[in-house]
């Protein structure tokens, strides 16, 4: 393909001007470009790694911030620093020779979880409790907002994988089991992105204007399917077993115009997802008529042993752009020698540069690439908050409320003489938050950022004549001694990101266990379970008077303490099936000699005066 001199068509620059078609647009902007300029636009480097200097004169196409990082050295970083320094960026990209405008992509997997003061709603697997696509679709036009109140305009979720077996680390950021389930809470995509007019073409990415971000359904695909439940290994299965279990949410993913899907660092029957050309070109992109751009995981081309090889894979396969946070110079070299040695042909950069300039068209970054301060009041709003509190509620699921011994416990009675906060969980907002909040592999303490814990939260709701003691694990002489009209015991995991969260015993951490024995021995308890999955309790399940399953509620702690003093009732069912033992594992619904703990959609309701209904 030619490439035009831009100053041979000053006066006609198409590719500028917003009356033209997109796709003549786009034509004539590829046409202009030169192989280094198409080959910049592929890559996406981290922040730490992105200067103006290497923005400019490489021609990237997107910078992103890590897991670890923000903008800047300090986590406290307001939305105005987070807006400088994206316009610094986008300048540089600006005043390129050509002026193809940078996107900024950020995690936002439950909120915008690396911006401090930020509201952080339940991650995913709580939301699938909720069943609620139109609570679901809230919180991404939420979640757009706030990520717009710091400049950014691309966020790496949802996550739509289909969580086989909760040994696997990633388990929370999937939504359900149950692949029906999953494709439902894909309305969260037009939350984040907007609603697509009527005749928009199907599989074409749409971004609603400038409180939208584009959005990127994630990792495709299979990777909650891997053998055991270990992350980034491999799904064995057929054909139809992808498609009818972990392929339904993409396809819908698609017809919802979502702008961006990224590869799964797992295998599919021994061959990488990242060298997957039937399933990334020929099926994703041909079949499913997915036309914007497909994006590789953190250094996903790079976890081959030799990294040519892997380039040639990767792109060859359909990859369009590569995360790289800090080879981009190698990346480029290598790419611009395969293409120069004819090993990949023009006409696939062609394809992935057009796909890139097709989103960051429907973005509207070609007419207004700036960052502003429009949205700034929204990053942590009350109302922003308000909703992540019904979010939190709606998640809650009731899996015991006393036996016919000794009847319901819940609700609550907010006038008591004096209760017991207690467990490693009820007074830290790090831990009920999870990981992916202000870190990749989250935080431990209440000053991570702005929120309320469950023992804030129960402090609020009791009566004012109500005493609260909270020790995190009390002996047994203070038991004894202090009689107690009831505890609430909140124990749980600690954070976790990814592989490191994979685990093959699922029990609650040491201390949590023993404080459920000590406490439920002496007083009355409700235990609520703060876990990013199930987790093993049948042996506690006797000593609990109740039992709640809360997730990873986020930042909004009061919306634990709504339902467990019956504001609300318990509507929440199970996302997951509920095993008696992992030695059952993997389990799911559907699956011969069925026999869990708690089925798939298992829920109980608690209401004022005492009774229940499952």
């Amino acid at each position: 393909m030619a490439t035009l001199d831009v100053s041979e068509e000053e006066g006609n620059m198409r590719y500028k001007d917003s009356t033209q078609p997109m796709n003549l647009r786009i034509r004539d902007l590829l046409n202009r470009m030169t192989l280094p300029e198409k080959i910049g636009q592929m890559v996406q480097i981290e922040r730490a790694a992105a200067s103006p200097d290497v923005v400019r004169n490489y021609s990237i196409g997107s910078v992103y911030s890590d897991g670890e990082r923000s903008v800047s050295s300090s986590p406290t970083a307001t939305p105005q620093e987070w807006i400088e320094t994206i316009n610094e960026l986008q300048a540089a990209a600006m005043s390129s020779r050509l002026g193809i405008p940078l996107m900024y992509g950020i995690n936002a997997v439950h909120g915008h979880n690396t911006a401090y003061r930020a509201t952080i709603f339940p991650h995913n697997v709580g939301l699938g409790a909720t069943r609620d696509p139109a609570l679901v679709r809230r919180i991404g036009a939420a979640t757009a907002l706030e990520v717009r109140a710091t400049g950014i305009n691309y966020v790496f979720a949802p996550c739509v994988a289909v969580c086989r077996d909760p040994r696997w680390g990633r388990c929370y950021e999937s939504y359900s089991e149950d692949p029906t389930i999953v494709r439902e809470m894909t309305e969260i995509i037009p939350g984040l992105q907007g609603d697509m007019p009527s005749g928009w073409k199907t599989g074409s990415p749409f971004v609603g204007g400038r409180e939208k971000v584009a959005a990127c359904a994630k990792h495709y695909v299979g990777d909650g399917g891997t053998k055991n439940g270990v992350d980034k290994e491999d799904t064995v299965g057929s054909f139809h077993n992808l498609l009818s279990v972990h392929m339904p949410a993409y396809m819908t993913s698609v017809i919802k115009g979502v702008s961006t899907i990224m590869t799964s660092y797992s295998s599919w029957n021994g061959e990488k997802i990242h060298n997957h050309r039937f399933l990334v070109t020929e099926f994703l992109k041909n079949t499913l008529h997915f036309r914007g751009f497909v994006i590789s995981d953190w250094k996903g081309v790079d976890k081959n042993a030799n990294y040519t090889d892997s380039v040639m894979g990767a792109i060859s396969a359909g990859i369009d752009m590569v995360m790289d946070p800090e080879n981009h110079t190698m990346f480029i070299d290598v790419l611009t020698e395969l293409v120069n040695l004819k090993a990949i042909p023009i006409s696939r950069i062609d394809d992935a540069v057009g796909r890139i300039l097709r989103v960051k068209y429907a973005m509207g970054l070609f007419e207004d690439p700036w960052a502003d301060e429009a949205h700034v009041d929204h990053l942590g709003s009350q109302a922003h908050r308000d909703l992540a509190r019904e979010a939190v509620r709606k998640s809650l699921v009731l899996l015991k409320n006393g036996d016919n011994e000794t009847g319901p416990l819940l609700p609550l009675p907010k006038h008591s003489s004096r209760i017991l906060v207690t467990g490693t969980h009820a007074n830290n907002l790090g831990y009920q938050c999870g990981g992916w909040t202000m870190s990749q592999q989250g935080l431990t303490g209440n000053n991570i950022t702005a929120g309320t814990t469950i023992l804030s939260a129960i402090t609020s709701a009791v009566d004012p004549t109500t005493e609260i003691f909270y020790h995190t694990n009390p002996p047994a002489d203070f038991l004894e001694s202090n009689n107690f009209t009831y505890a609430i015991v909140v124990v749980g995991e600690t954070p976790y990101a990814g592989s490191r969260g994979d685990d093959a015993n699922l029990t609650i951490s040491e201390e949590g266990r023993g404080t459920i024995y000590n406490v439920c021995e002496w007083v009355k308890c409700v235990v609520v379970l703060v876990s990013g999955r199930p987790l093993e309790i049948q042996p506690y399940l006797p000593k609990a008077r109740a039992l709640v399953a809360a997730w990873l509620p986020g930042t909004e702690g009061q919306g634990v303490a709504d339902v467990l003093f019956g504001d609300y009732e318990f509507t929440g069912k199970l996302p997951r099936t509920w095993f008696k033992s992992v030695d059952q594992l993997p389990m799911n619904a559907g699956d011969k000699n069925y026999d869990p703990l708690f089925p798939l959609g298992f829920g109980l309701v608690a209401k004022a005066g005492g009774s229940q209904d499952s």
